[in-house]
């Protein structure tokens, strides 16, 4: 028997939120709500769920554990700029300038990397 990738929890201070900035970054929707506790689908597709919980503390140290994401239609600078429009920021986690990919970090500071396109 093996197991499958179900879904990703992520702590939050406002899940309600971050769902809503994860929803606009990876055109999925909300699917299932309740005090403290949003989950997300993708809108076409499957992909992994995303479910975001309320969590007391805030977030301290550079995460263990990532998403990397990849525009389908657009240049990897575009994307970036569409990203932080959304309101998420650079960060510096140790990344060079010789490294194809870009780290930012979402609204509540969880480091998220999007990589060059295929053909970039």
């Amino acid at each position: 028997m093996t197991s499958y990738m179900h879904s990703l929890a992520i702590d939050a201070h406002d899940p309600k939120a971050l769902a809503d900035f994860w929803c606009k970054v990876l055109n999925y929707q909300i699917d299932y709500e309740e005090e403290g506790f949003v989950s997300t689908t993708p809108k076409e597709g499957r992909s992994l769920r995303l479910e975001f919980l309320q969590v007391p503390e805030g977030k301290t140290v550079k995460n263990r554990l990532h998403l990397d994401i990849r525009a389908q239609d657009s240049s990897q600078e575009a994307e970036v700029a569409r990203v932080e429009s959304l309101g998420a920021y650079r960060v510096d986690v140790g990344q060079t300038s010789k490294d194809s990919w870009v780290v930012l970090a979402d609204p509540e500071g969880n480091e998220f990397c999007i990589l060059a396109g295929l053909e970039e």
